[in-house]
This record gives C-alpha cells, structure tokens and sequence, in this order.
C-alpha cells in the first residue's frame, strides 16, 4: 500500500489517479477492508469524472468507465457481495467498446469466476466458452490461460448447462 500512496502523491493527471485508486481499492478488498476499499473506489471514480487539460499519461490511456466499473465489481466479489459483483461486471462489459475485444475476453473470464463463486455454473460456463471462443478467435493467450484456470472448478458440474461444451472447448484450445 506505501507504494501505491506514494504514487498518489506524485501523480497529478486524475485518469492515473483514478487508476491508482482502483489499484488500492483491490488491495484493501483483498484484506476484507470494506470500508477503506470503497473509499478508494469512490476516489477513482471521482478521478475518472475529473476533467483533465491533457492527454491521459500513455500507461494508462486504456483506462475507462468499463474498466471502473469491472475492477469494482471484482473488489465487491472479494468481498462477499456477489450480487453487487455481477451488476458491476455486467455493467463494465456493456460499456466496453467493440474495438477492445481482448478485454472484453478478459471481463467475460472474470465474469464467469464471479458467477462461479456464486453458484451460477450455467451462466458461468456460458461467459468462459464466450471468453475462451474469442480468445482463440484474436489469438489471446492470456485470457486463454484465464479460462483454463477455471475449468478444474467446472469438472464436478458435468451435468450442468454448458459445461460439458465449455471442457470440450477448453481440451481442444
């Protein structure tokens, strides 16, 4: 956390402030600190509103309301509000542009570890075989490797609603 706060104090353009934020945000929601966690979202969400004269800072141009809103849904999942999660992911998906497709792959694998945390294993199969499909479309290994983190967690739930495509699709990527 020194370095992140440190950071903080050096960085004056409010879109890497606002990244900043976020990255503490998913610190303290990895400790279970709640309500550090949403004070930190709720700076980078201010930060991200702030008008800037200047470009974003190359490093994290890429920065935007999807990405917010998916990383805050993943501080919610962490923890214990899965509902909240879904919302925020789903909402961060939606927001997402076209031209981004390797983050919407991305997005969809931590949508489906979200629903597999909740139980949702048909609804979780069906975001990774989206995640999984378009990674190998655009040739993502990254997110490829997401996915297939995840397919242990499937292999009790053979019966359930696409999982059995999802183990074929992951066996054959």
């Amino acid at each position: 956390m020194e370095i992140l706060e440190h950071a903080l104090t050096r960085v004056t353009h409010p879109t890497a402030r606002s990244l900043l934020h976020l990255r503490k945000a998913r610190a303290h929601a990895a400790l279970g600190e709640s309500a550090v966690c949403n004070r930190s979202l709720a700076a980078a969400e201010r930060e991200l509103g702030a008008a800037a004269g200047d470009p974003s800072p190359a490093w994290c141009a890429w920065m935007s309301p999807s990405d917010l809103a998916v990383d805050s849904g993943r501080c919610q999942l962490d923890l214990g509000d899965p509902r909240k999660a879904h919302q925020l992911i789903q909402e961060g998906t939606g927001l997402l542009p076209h031209a981004r497709t390797k983050t919407r792959a991305v997005f969809r694998t931590y949508e489906a570890g979200a629903f597999l945390r909740s139980g949702d294993i048909d609804q979780a199969a069906a975001a990774a075989s989206e995640a999984l499909t378009m990674a190998n479309r655009i040739g993502a290994p990254r997110c490829v490797a997401l996915v297939r983190d995840l397919v242990p967690a499937f292999t009790g739930h053979a019966s359930a609603e696409g999982v059995p495509e999802l183990l074929e699709l992951a066996r054959a990527s």
